[in-house]
């Protein structure tokens, strides 16, 4: 594949192509939704447990309370209504309707309650009763509903009772002063009756609205955390910010931690496996133009993501498959590959860069002798003025007629752009980025940057990945560690004897 053609296959988004992406906002759907609480199941699951369990302390904790309802039905009593007289039996309707809209508020007035609590003995005040009842009249109906709610269900029924009558009293007695009967009939029609069940809290309905809630809850928690995340937390995270493909995922290991590549530590691991996926896919990525070999530009946006143990392994992944491969330790400002690999690191780059040493005289062999490698040497105070350097470009040029991949570990780009630099020679820059410690906006910032550049992002290893939490799922696919198989099949060999 041509270098135009791996532009081709990954262009390199102009800055406003960028900047309108960014801007470009398709909305969250609804497997996004179920992505991010899926991302957050466990701060989504401890608010909606919290919730539920808060509405169901709640409904133990309040005391019942008894509803208990009469009914009021209200006519005109004037004698002088003919029932063959269409307009007085409007007219007294047109009475009727208009007097008890006020019966709600009347009901709850002194003049109604007082007697009340005088008949039932109660120690309470007036706004104290109204307090407790509930006075409606339905549309477009002559009824009244008084509906009275105590923790006490006898209480409950005596107080709608006593309040009907009271009401009725007062409107045929002693609201219409004239001298004459009042034109207003209050007829109970339904006396309340004692409850034999509480009418709150409704356990089910409080229980429902406590699921309801808590799931609620539990959606905007995750969306929140989300969205308040500064810190890269899984690959999607990545592609999601910008559109580069997942080389691999590497999960925190012991083996990692070797003064030795995984490839070589522990050859048949999970890990040494998903280095040699990384392999793959880097293999894919276009030559350098005018020649068959590699470069890979190995970087990050921030400090202490794992690029220098990416990049150690990535080379010995190649080497491994019998590739001439050349690592470089291009992080002048802060040497790391030979402390990593136990090597003398005295003797570097910085030499060669500053016409102190050849490239010969600073090149190790190591593991195999298809696999060299050129530590930084000493920090130098003007690490960008030789990394930018005619001398280096042409050492690295010289570096791709005689390797087959020339591996280069840079500086973090929000540190030096040393990284743009090299990928320019090459297909473009390899971003590892660390599960928790990339930051967002820096990976946005230096991303802009690249585009700028026209810079392409070949694509992110995503180092510290969770490991899979069934790895017996696909585990006959892997490779068993050389001394446990060689056990296994020892053990199988003498079972044959027996």
């Amino acid at each position: 594949m041509s270098a135009a053609e791996m532009t081709n296959r990954y262009p390199t988004p102009t800055p406003a192509q960028f900047e309108a992406a960014e801007r470009e906002d398709d909305g969250i759907t609804l497997m996004d939704l179920f992505h991010i609480v899926g991302k957050h199941a466990v701060s989504a699951a401890i608010s909606c447990v919290a919730v539920f369990f808060a509405v169901c302390a709640y409904t133990l904790v309040t005391p019942p309370q008894y509803s208990a309802t009469a009914q009021v039905f209200a006519t005109y009593s004037d004698a002088s209504v003919r029932d063959d007289d269409i307009s007085s039996i409007n007219s007294a309707s047109t009475y009727i309707a208009n007097q008890i809209r006020s019966y709600p508020a009347l009901a709850t007035t002194e003049a109604v309650l007082q007697p009340v609590i005088d008949d039932l003995g109660l120690s309470m005040t007036v706004p104290q009763v109204a307090a407790l009842l509930t006075v409606a009249n339905p549309e477009d109906t002559a009824f009244v509903n008084i509906t009275a709610q105590t923790g006490d269900p006898r209480q409950s029924a005596a107080l709608a009772n006593g309040v009907a009558e009271s009401l009725q009293d007062v409107v045929e007695n002693s609201l219409y002063d004239s001298g004459q009967q009042s034109p207003v009939k209050l007829s109970i029609v339904q006396q309340a009756q004692e409850p034999a069940s509480p009418s709150s809290p409704n356990v089910r309905l409080y229980l429902a609205a406590g699921l309801v809630g808590g799931v609620i809850v539990g959606v905007v928690v995750a969306l929140l955390r989300d969205l308040l995340a500064r810190r890269v937390q899984e690959a999607r995270d990545l592609q999601d910010i910008v559109d580069a493909p997942i080389m691999g995922r590497v999960p925190e290991d012991a083996s990692l931690k070797s003064a030795k590549p995984v490839v070589v530590a522990a050859p048949g691991g999970q890990v040494a496996e998903e280095f040699r996926r990384v392999r793959t896919n880097l293999s894919f990525t276009a030559p350098v133009e005018g020649l068959t070999s590699r470069l890979i530009v190995v970087s990050s946006v921030g400090m202490n993501e794992g690029k220098t143990t990416i990049a150690v392994n990535i080379a010995a992944s190649f080497a491994e498959s019998g590739a001439r491969v050349l690592l470089i330790d291009a992080d002048l400002r802060h040497p790391s590959v030979a402390k990593r690999l136990g090597i003398e690191g005295g003797a570097g780059l910085a030499h060669v860069l500053s016409s102190q040493a050849a490239v010969k005289d600073v090149v190790q062999r190591y593991w195999k002798p298809n696999f060299h490698i050129m530590p930084a040497g000493p920090k130098p105070p003007n690490a960008s003025t030789l990394l930018s350097s005619d001398v280096m470009r042409e050492m690295i040029h010289q570096a791709l007629t005689q390797y087959d991949y020339v591996v280069i570990d840079t500086s973090p780009l929000i540190v030096a752009n040393d990284a743009a630099v090299f990928a320019k020679m090459g297909a473009g820059v390899v971003l590892v980025s660390g599960r928790d410690v990339t930051d967002k906006r820096e990976l946005r910032d230096v991303a802009g940057q690249l585009a700028t550049m026209e810079v392409p992002i070949i694509g992110f290893v995503f180092n510290f990945a969770k490991k899979q939490k069934n790895p017996g799922k696909y585990g006959d696919y892997y490779y068993e560690d050389a001394e446990v198989a060689r056990a296994k099949a020892s053990r199988r060999h003498a079972h044959r004897k027996v």
